[in-house]
């Protein structure tokens, strides 16, 4: 069963990254969401949480792994994994989070 989470703290920030913004052009937009988050609840935070009246038309999430690095010399830890949003919305509407970039 899925953790009931605050539709507002889903999204913990949008990823501002050179393909993130590639994707802006499909009408997708890219963001880090909270570890236990499912795609439901990314859509009503995404449809919720901003100003504007968005329907969202499409959610996909992957789980990206921690990165490796190095402590002390050569032991290596790594980075806690992370999870990602790409969400799609209708081609009419527009997050005016990311006008300008």
């Amino acid at each position: 069963m899925a953790k009931a989470l605050n539709p507002l703290s889903v999204l913990v920030r949008p990823l501002i990254t050179e393909k993130a913004t590639r994707l802006h052009g499909e009408n997708k937009y890219a963001f880090e969401v909270q570890a236990h988050a499912n795609k439901t609840q990314v859509k009503e935070a995404v449809e919720k949480g901003f100003p504007e009246n968005v329907r969202v038309t499409a959610v996909n999430i992957m789980v990206m792994k921690g990165k490796p690095y190095r402590v002390r010399g050569n032991r290596i830890k790594h980075k806690s994994d992370w999870k990602k949003a790409v969400v799609t919305l209708h081609p009419d509407d527009k997050l005016e989070l990311f006008e300008g970039m």
